[in-house]
């Protein structure tokens, strides 16, 4: 068991020769074990292995026989064949030099990868698909990958001693942590320092990433997301140095923000979202080409070489936007000392040129709309309901994993061989589809119009987030806000 584990770690460049005797040590104090034995192959995904170990460390009483314990003794095991964070770091930046960031990332990404901190097997599990919309096709993912709590984990938790260290999951301290109750361990992770506008900053990859090479950037100091002109100095300062990623910030108030607000970060990634592929919907008058996109969320694109250029734009609209007023539209700058408007802002670079994306959001909310005036209505929550961040701005939906059995449960109502189970959230969708579709043939059939109804109610998600609707009041309304900053919608 432990030579096979040995030598696959080796094979893949995690451990030296020379290392090898060492990280067998490692491995028998982990284990409980005096002396190796029971060899045995156990397949080439060191993942694999490592859930193996835990099944064996189990019987042998090392490990508690629950999911949070098992997932915190494999991160250990993971940690045994680890670079140390200086090795990893030297790595980088030898690669980074000789041949380039692209080359640096991917080795990281691939590591990363090797020793199960991307837990590659589970993500393998989402569901996923394109589906067409009004604004051409979306990305859909049933969100599989994190396992539900075990009901003794979650008991556990109620009297588990509260730590403030570290203080996020997102905090430069997480590598090599043990973790806890409630709190991932970390000795598989590894980050990356980065020099972002004159301030240290990390760069990683998320555990359970939705897209390829999902990296987060986040800030060395345990601070709160807020945007200020150095938000963007920082972006251009990360696009300048990874071109090959895109990089993005998620609005830094809630309901609009996504889910974490207490550690400033950014997120990246090798990847091109449905929005950077749409046409113009209206060209602006503007310092650099500038354009309304034809997204049903309200977004502006800002072209040019000059980067300084597009920082200036990117900071003087947002500090626009946070006091702009448009009462017709239903967007208030702030109620009393509350305020309403942030923006998402996107940046990337090909070539010499740099692309800014600045979408607008508000997170006003009414007696109608408890959660959100711009965010997903009522009665798209039984598909949408949660916070839609930067991911889903740009097109790529995050969805429950409960639609996996929600959804299957309606394929025999929608192909006339049964009824709709009593307690489904999706009754009067569900008697919609079969409405504007019929009675389908079999199970495919009714799987096809399930798809194409998410991919309609993920637009309409887009389009409730909207702050400037896609009509003649939006676009007065977005005119007279460009105004406010120098700009117009060109006639």
């Amino acid at each position: 068991m432990l030579e096979h584990v040995l030598k696959l770690a080796v094979q893949k460049g995690l451990v030296a020769m020379e290392d090898v005797d060492y990280t067998r040590n490692l491995f028998l104090d982990a284990m409980g074990m005096d002396a190796p034995e029971d060899e045995r192959v156990m397949g080439e995904d060191l993942a694999i292995c490592f859930e193996k170990m835990a099944e064996i460390a189990v019987v042998r009483g090392v490990c508690e026989d629950t999911l949070d314990a098992r997932d915190r003794f494999t991160a250990r095991l993971a940690g045994c064949v680890t670079p140390h964070p200086s090795r990893v770091r030297d790595m980088f930046a030898a690669l980074e030099k000789n041949v380039g960031p692209a080359a640096a990332t991917q080795w990281f990404y691939q590591m990363c990868r090797d020793v199960d901190y991307i837990k590659v097997h589970r993500i393998n599990q989402n569901i996923q698909y394109m589906a067409d919309s009004p604004a051409g096709e979306l990305e859909i993912t049933y969100n599989l990958s994190k396992p539900e709590k075990d009901p003794r984990d979650i008991a556990k938790a109620r009297t588990a001693r509260q730590s403030g260290y570290p203080k996020c999951m997102l905090c430069r301290e997480n590598p090599g942590y043990a973790g806890r109750v409630n709190f991932p361990a970390r000795q598989n992770h590894r980050i990356l320092p980065v020099q972002l506008a004159g301030e240290k900053w990390y760069l990683q990859y998320s555990p359970y990433l939705y897209y390829n090479e999902h990296c987060i950037v986040f800030n060395g100091e345990h601070v709160p997301m807020h945007m200020t002109e150095k938000t963007f100095e920082r972006l251009f300062d990360f696009a300048f140095r990874f071109p090959h990623y895109f990089i993005g910030a998620n609005a830094d108030l809630p309901i609009v923000g996504g889910s974490i607000l207490s550690h400033d970060h950014f997120q990246g990634g090798k990847y091109e979202f449905p929005m950077e592929k749409v046409k113009t919907l209206y060209e602006v008058d503007a310092p650099v080409k500038a354009e309304v996109i034809n997204w049903p969320m309200t977004c502006l694109r800002f072209t040019s070489w000059d980067y300084k250029a597009l920082i200036t734009i990117g900071w003087n609209m947002l500090e626009a936007w946070r006091e702009h007023t448009d009462e017709e539209c239903g967007i208030l700058a702030r109620s009393g000392d509350e305020m309403h408007n942030a923006i998402t802002p996107v940046v990337r670079k090909k070539g010499d040129i740099y692309t800014l994306y600045l979408v607008l959001r508000n997170n006003r909310t009414s007696e109608e709309h408890p959660l959100g005036i711009f965010h997903p209505h009522g009665d798209l929550h039984h598909i949408k309901k949660e916070n839609i961040g930067l991911i889903e701005v740009m097109g790529l939906f995050i969805l429950p994993g409960r639609l996996k059995i929600e959804l299957a449960a309606l394929k025999p109502y929608l192909t006339g061989k049964g009824e709709l189970p009593e307690n489904t959230p999706h009754r009067e969708w569900a008697e919609k589809i079969l409405q504007e579709n019929g009675v389908q043939q079999d199970d495919d059939a009714a799987e096809q119009v399930i798809r194409k109804a998410v991919g309609k109610t993920c637009y309409r998600v887009l389009s409730d987030c909207g702050v400037y609707k896609q009509d003649e009041q939006g676009k007065r309304g977005l005119d007279a806000f460009l105004r406010k900053v120098g700009m117009k919608i060109k006639d």
